[in-house]
């Protein structure tokens, strides 16, 4: 496949542009940017700084990828900014590149949505199968783990994780690590249990919700603080991937945990 370059687009010599790309008009493209196989920026798309986009990513119009981050100890050092393959990033998206103090590099994974106005800062981790609805804004050093959805209007604070699989609900603002697999809601954000819903359609047993229903009936619902209930999930629930995967989260967690 040839590649198009519309001739209003600024692409720079040294740009790595992949087989099969297409670049529309008035569309800007830094010296040190990498397109993969297939990529199409829609137009007025601005990518700059050390800025890999992996194949088959659509951008569309307004989105800028790779500017120096909101940051004011940032001081142009070389630092990254690095996207996967097959996402939708829609308009007016921003996506910051990292800082030296954060790690160099903002990344994110495949097959992600990232709707209109969504905004990703600095140093964030961003997994794989990720929707973020309108004007969901991460702020600088979040990570959200894979298959996680952050609804219109919501922010996250810095530092913050967002597990697997949680379902973050519009205009909520989150201050702790949303735990996998729950529902989280409000301002500040509240922890409503296990997200039913998005387990079933993800194909989780009947077993498995079971079980990841229970350990967070303890951790919710119960009188034990969140030690306590870790303990009683360990004691109680066994062999069950997931809600090993909620313990080992919790105990990791360095902000506390949403609840």
């Amino acid at each position: 496949m040839s590649t198009f370059i519309h001739p209003t687009a600024l692409v720079d010599k040294d740009a790595q542009i992949g087989e099969g790309c297409h670049i529309g008009p008035f569309s800007t493209v830094g010296a040190q940017v990498s397109l993969g196989d297939g990529v199409r920026l829609e137009s007025h798309v601005v990518i700059d700084g050390r800025t890999k986009i992996g194949d088959e990513t659509h951008v569309f119009p307004f989105v800028s990828i790779g500017l120096a981050p909101q940051d004011l100890k940032y001081k142009n050092e070389p630092t990254e900014a690095e996207i996967g393959r097959r996402n939708q990033i829609r308009e007016f998206v921003t996506i910051h590149r990292g800082t030296a103090g954060g790690g160099g590099i903002t990344r994110i994974g495949d097959d992600n949505l990232l709707m209109a106005q969504a905004h990703v800062a600095h140093d964030c981790q961003v997994g794989s199968g990720i929707i973020m609805a309108n004007a969901a804004t991460l702020a600088g050093h979040v990570e959200v783990a894979d298959r996680a959805s952050i609804g219109a209007y919501s922010g996250i604070h810095q530092f913050c994780r967002v597990g697997v699989e949680a379902f973050i609900g519009g205009y909520s603002v989150v201050v702790k690590d949303a735990m996998p697999f729950a529902t989280i809601q409000g301002n500040h954000a509240k922890c409503y249990g296990l997200n039913r819903v998005g387990a079933k359609r993800r194909g989780h047993s009947e077993d498995v919700i079971r079980s990841l229903s229970h350990a967070f009936h303890l951790l919710l619902n119960s009188k034990l603080n969140t030690t306590q209930a870790v303990e009683r999930i360990r004691e109680e629930i066994r062999d069950c991937r997931e809600v090993e995967m909620l313990v080992d989260f919790i105990s990791t967690s360095t902000r506390g945990v949403v609840k």
